[in-house]
């Protein structure tokens, strides 16, 4: 049921301003929405792209370091200073990070391009040969890796998962940044393809 304010009413505005849910009930959506004009719309929208690494102790003797490129990645307070990035439910880096706390954010530039796709890679079994030949150095704080070239770095450590439909959004505080100040520019993605401003 749509509700309108004695101001809104009174500016002629209609009535759709404010809908009475029940307490906890999900928000009905129109469900006419396909999945093909849902991507259609939203790869108009570019995007930054960063690689998202954490280290899985557990794996193998001295563990593994983990790495996911992503797009959905937002600056989200600055005090204190948080971000989030969305990570697709019971994938390895959702799975990961649902136990360990402390990852880290390589922005990636216009020339990292392969380096995005690599990570992007579905199905792959380790991410261990994707790391052997990629120039980086272990974050002091998350302890992961933090990619050579990248234009800035974050270490973080998850304050909170928010479950979101088939992604969990993970909230972290930011321990580190550095924006080493190279010159290239960003690596974007944009209708599907990875792309550079120019």
């Amino acid at each position: 049921m749509f509700t309108k304010s004695p101001a809104a009413a009174s500016a002629g505005i209609p009535a759709v301003t404010t809908a009475s849910v029940p307490d906890g009930a999900p928000i009905p959506h129109s469900g006419g929405v396909s999945d093909d004009e849902f991507r259609a719309a939203l790869s108009r929208l570019a995007a930054g792209v960063v690689l998202i690494t954490a280290h899985a102790p557990d794996e193998g003797p001295h563990g593994e370091d983990v790495g996911m490129t992503a797009t959905a990645f937002v600056s989200v307070s600055l005090d204190p200073p948080l971000v989030m990035v969305s990570v697709r439910n019971d994938s390895r880096m959702d799975d990961l990070l649902a136990q360990q706390p402390l990852w880290a954010v390589s922005v990636l530039s216009e020339h990292q391009r392969q380096i995005a796709g690599r990570f992007a890679m579905k199905g792959r079994i380790s991410d261990r040969l994707l790391f052997a030949d990629l120039p980086h150095v272990r974050g002091e704080a998350a302890g992961a890796p933090l990619i050579g070239g990248a234009l800035a770095t974050l270490e973080c450590r998850t304050e909170q998962r928010v479950v979101a439909g088939d992604h969990t959004l993970v909230i972290g505080r930011v321990l580190t940044a550095s924006a080493p100040g190279e010159d290239a520019g960003p690596l974007t993605y944009f209708r599907g393809k990875y792309r550079h401003l120019g």
